[in-house]
């Protein structure tokens, strides 16, 4: 999409995902995702400014063709692409990665509804990290934690 976002002078955001929907989850496989996800999007974010995008984003696909190690390596990580010329979007809110960390007693996954905590803590790190922006479900739960974090313990 970036050739319409640059025929319409409007900003884009590049999100990675190996594969397409219908095969992502099928067999993700990386030898360094951090390193090849970082690749793809900065190439990918340097055309887009190159063909005139003004407000270039990039967003590492959390869930989007990775397996959970490969998700808590990229948010581990994310130091490596915050500190790169394009703002970081990351959306991980209610991911089922989370809900294979915080399974049910049973050790099944937990549902979308039961992963706020987990939704929480990694939105708050990532903006810790540097991450510019985090696309979540929960806004004011969301925004609160963040403060708490950022603006309370660590203004203090």
């Amino acid at each position: 999409l970036w050739p319409v976002a640059a025929e319409t002078s409007v900003g884009w955001i590049c999100m990675h995902m190996q594969g397409n929907p219908q095969n992502m989850q099928r067999a993700p496989h990386y030898e360094d995702v951090v390193g090849e996800v970082w690749e793809f999007l900065d190439a990918r974010a340097a055309t887009a400014t190159g063909a005139g995008i003004g407000e270039v984003w990039i967003d590492p696909g959390i869930g989007f063709g990775k397996t959970v190690a490969h998700n808590l390596a990229l948010l581990r990580d994310l130091d490596v692409l915050t500190r790169g010329q394009y703002p970081v979007l990351v959306g991980l809110s209610r991911k089922s990665f989370l809900g294979a960390l915080t399974p049910n007693p049973d050790g099944s996954i937990a549902p979308a509804h039961d992963r706020l905590e987990a939704s929480l803590a990694g939105a708050v790190w990532a903006t810790t990290k540097g991450v510019a922006m985090v696309r979540v479900h929960d806004v004011r739960a969301t925004v609160a934690a963040v403060r708490i974090v950022c603006d309370e313990v660590a203004g203090a």
